[in-house]
């Protein structure tokens, strides 16, 4: 008997698809303490970035308060760009085209809200003046935080499957 090879089927191991363990909660808890701790690392100096510029801009320079503020917020926006891609989030994907213009189109939405609500304070709750302006600037840096904290760790410097 002969066996016609061409019509002999190849055989194909079947393997079970690998499903990796549920990782413990206390794991997860611990990954996301230590990534707020980086993003507050970076943030902070991002703070001092904005801090420093918006105070030298509005109180030493004597610029319009809008003007420092938004100046301020844009270089700390590229400075924390550096912090986020290369400290905080460099477990992540790794950089492209897509993830800088996320970053800086979810930035310039927090400069946005960061302007408004400087806004509302400065002008609309009276809080000028080197203590109200800084107490303005500061609550509106914290407000503008939380929304750039969700939209970087969700959209912008996502996690790598491979990576895992």
């Amino acid at each position: 008997m002969t066996v016609n090879l061409s019509e002999r089927r190849p055989q194909v191991a079947h393997r079970a698809a690998v499903i990796p363990a549920p990782v413990p909660a206390r794991v997860r808890v611990r990954k996301l303490a230590l990534e707020v701790a980086r993003f507050g690392v970076v943030g902070g100096s991002g703070v001092a970035v904005n801090f420093l510029v918006f105070n030298l801009a509005l109180h030493g320079m004597k610029w319009a308060p809008m003007t420092a503020t938004v100046l301020a917020s844009v270089i700390a926006m590229g400075t924390n760009y550096i912090g986020f891609r290369f400290y905080a989030y460099r477990d992540r994907a790794s950089r492209t085209r897509g993830q800088i213009a996320l970053f800086f189109a979810f930035s310039g939405l927090g400069v946005v809200m960061e302007s408004v609500l400087f806004y509302v304070g400065y002008h609309g709750l009276g809080m000028s003046g080197p203590i109200g302006s800084n107490l303005a600037k500061a609550l509106s840096i914290v407000l503008a935080s939380a929304f750039r904290f969700l939209v970087y760790r969700t959209w912008v410097f996502q996690h790598d499957a491979r990576r895992g």
